[in-house]
């Protein structure tokens, strides 16, 4: 029987998306030796984080598999990266994509270890051969927002059932994007849509948890600074 002097929970996040942060803000108050109990759901946590340990010079003391949460236990080590440093890094990330212009009227994007094709800027048919730049605008903010919620329930322990935002946006004047007027703006005039949430928790609780997110969401706050957006929460029980 393990006994921690501090718990620290990281819901369904894992090792490369913020977790290693929440253990090492844990751990810093901690001396040598204590030991920190790590709550989890995520499944690569069992594989990721005893490998993380042996990297920083903690000792993995080893997990008890619960129903749907793994506790996992590490004794801090004598020498630790500072908190403080990791911190500043993370504050300074900038994210980095590099663009090939394909030979039809379309993109390709490589981001890390991904690539993907966009086509034309503002392609409103029905059937395209890839999505457009404004598809993706949609999308990244409708992501953001719906894994964002997901991450602030699980963070608090807060069951989710089931999520989904759909978002409807529309330019100022189409044609002037593509050329076929001379007046207007080719700027987004608005996006609108509706974030339905099934739960049991309380509404308040939901509400105040959507609140954050859009407060916490890097592309809501870019957006609505240049672009009206109204998303009703819906909570369907």
């Amino acid at each position: 029987m393990v006994n921690p002097h501090a718990v620290c929970d990281g819901g369904d996040l894992d090792c490369g998306s913020g977790l290693l942060l929440i253990i090492k803000k844990a751990m810093d108050p901690l001396e040598g030796g204590q030991i920190l109990e790590v709550r989890s759901r995520e499944r690569t946590v069992a594989e990721d984080l005893p490998a993380w340990c042996r990297m920083v010079n903690h000792q993995f003391l080893g997990s008890e598999p619960g129903e749907n949460t793994t506790r996992y236990f590490i004794s801090k080590g004598a020498a630790q990266e500072e908190l403080e440093q990791d911190l500043q890094a993370a504050k300074g990330y900038q994210w980095s994509v590099r663009v090939q212009g394909e030979k039809d009227l379309s993109a390709k994007i490589h981001s890390r270890n991904h690539s993907f094709i966009a086509g034309q800027p503002a392609d409103f048919s029905p059937r395209v051969n890839a999505p457009s730049a404004i598809d993706y605008l949609l999308g990244a903010l409708a992501s953001c927002l719906t894994v964002g919620f997901k991450a602030q329930a699980s963070r608090k322990n807060i069951e989710i059932d089931h999520l989904e935002l759909s978002l409807k946006g529309g330019l100022e004047n189409v044609l002037y994007h593509l050329e076929l007027e001379q007046e207007g703006s080719a700027r987004m005039k608005q996006i609108a849509g509706k974030f339905y949430v099934s739960s049991s928790e309380d509404e308040v609780v939901l509400e105040e948890l959507w609140r954050n997110t859009l407060d916490r969401s890097p592309i809501y706050q870019t957006l609505i600074r240049t672009v009206p957006i109204d998303i009703k929460l819906a909570i369907v029980f």
